[in-house]
């Protein structure tokens, strides 16, 4: 005999640790769906330009190549002219046809802080981007809960299904013996066998959705599912930890960078340059006029720009950063006020079902109570098959009832630790 439990027990096991809980077929879910490539995608694209940004600090090299004709070049003024023949010097003036390639390369000493509050805007932006896939992949969560509760309950009605099924072949046992000693008539067999073949029809229908469903959510999960463990019914959290909030965070932090940016376009900027060209003419224009030949050039400086054009729109720019500001504070608060109806009709429909799971027992008992004594009257002839039916059935709807309640309640606990994310 403790052979035989000790069987049983490791068989009951064995069903249990293959069975998935709600808590793995969620994590499932989130590595299966491909929003999770997301993640590494933005993060690979937040150090690009990262980067890039940062490679501002670096000389930038640009190199030219031109060739012009013109209208007019200076020359010597007419009058000069014999004067500079006397004295052996013949000024041919510069030629019209004019070529230059060259090199300018500019090096940022100082740039007001715009580089660095430019990295900081791309990284926000990379945060922003992270937190809205973040939102994205959450709601999988509500989807594995509702394929996963249905699951739940299929399984309940299958088994109070398996159940009634006993209850009715007992009876028809029962009947057929009468039906033999002549105590009971044909008629009242057929009445139990067809509602026990009606009872197994049923059961062909639940099976056919409990196959659906282990099918959605095992294709859903990217993993296989046969059976499902029913959750505990855990405290309800009063916190409110959903990624919407870190995403409403994240986008205020992202109009502070641009801010930033704001300002460092107001302030100066201070570089150093070198230019240099082969060509005609050059900088020694005296030399050129005499000979028409390509002469190597070059200059080396220092510059300062402040570019005050950001003045005009400064006021537009930082009144449009506050409406951003004030867009994501009122998303905030139209989300939490959603998310608090949510919560009251959740806690609402919990305390509902726990009022009625109270009841439940004592339903249950009080109509099998009933139908044993309808069995009992059946076999002394006191009753009729159809009132033992009815009985029966009214005692599989009160367990049928007692499983969508419970059920039910577990549903609404853990949709209200997604609606938390607690």
């Amino acid at each position: 005999m403790n052979r035989i439990i000790l069987t049983l027990a490791l068989m009951a096991a064995t069903l249990m640790a293959h069975a998935q809980t709600l808590e793995e077929c969620q994590k499932a879910a989130e590595q299966n769906i491909p929003l999770i490539k997301q993640y590494d995608l933005i993060e690979k694209t937040t150090a690009l330009t990262v980067e890039n940004i940062g490679k501002g600090w670096l000389p930038q090299v640009s190199a030219s190549a031109q060739a012009t004709l013109q209208s007019d070049v200076a020359s010597w003024p007419d009058a000069m002219t014999p004067m500079m023949q006397q004295m052996g010097i013949r000024m041919k003036g510069l030629r019209k046809d004019q070529y230059r390639v060259g090199v300018d390369v500019q090096q940022t000493v100082y740039d007001g802080g715009m580089i660095n509050s430019q990295k900081e805007m791309a990284r926000e932006q990379g945060v922003v981007q992270a937190a809205q896939a973040e939102v994205d992949l959450y709601q999988v969560r509500k989807r594995v809960n509702e394929m996963y509760f249905a699951l739940l309950l299929v399984e309940d009605q299958i088994r109070l299904n398996k159940d009634l099924q006993t209850v009715l072949a007992g009876n028809e046992k029962k009947l057929e013996s009468m039906v033999r000693n002549g105590i009971a008539a044909e008629s009242d067999l057929n009445n139990v066998k067809a509602e026990r073949l009606n009872v197994v029809q049923q059961a062909t229908n639940l099976e056919s959705q409990k196959r659906m469903l282990q099918t959605m959510l095992g294709t859903f999960c990217g993993i296989e599912v046969k059976e499902v463990r029913k959750p505990e019914a855990t405290e309800v959290g009063m916190s409110n930890n959903r990624p919407e909030l870190r995403l409403f965070d994240s986008q205020l932090r992202l109009a502070d960078a641009q801010e930033k940016v704001l300002d460092a376009a107001l302030k100066p900027k201070v570089g150093l340059f070198a230019q240099g060209f082969y060509g005609y003419p050059g900088y020694n224009m005296f030399e050129d006029m005499m000979r028409h030949e390509w002469s190597l050039n070059g200059m080396v400086g220092a510059r300062v720009t402040w570019n005050i054009g950001a003045l005009y729109t400064r006021k537009n720019d930082k009144a449009k950063i506050q409406l951003q500001r004030d867009l994501v504070e009122n998303g905030r608060d139209i989300f939490l006020f959603n998310n608090r109806l949510e919560q009251i009709q959740q806690n609402e429909d919990i305390a509902r079902y726990k009022k009625l799971m109270a009841e439940d027992e004592e339903i249950i008992s009080l109509r099998s109570a009933v139908r044993k004594a309808a069995e009992s009257k059946l076999s002394h002839g006191i009753i009729d098959v159809n009132d033992l039916v009815r009985e029966i059935s009214n005692e599989n709807a009160a367990k049928v009832q007692q499983s969508i309640h419970e059920i039910g309640m577990l549903k609404q606990i853990y949709d209200n630790k997604f609606t938390t994310n607690n």
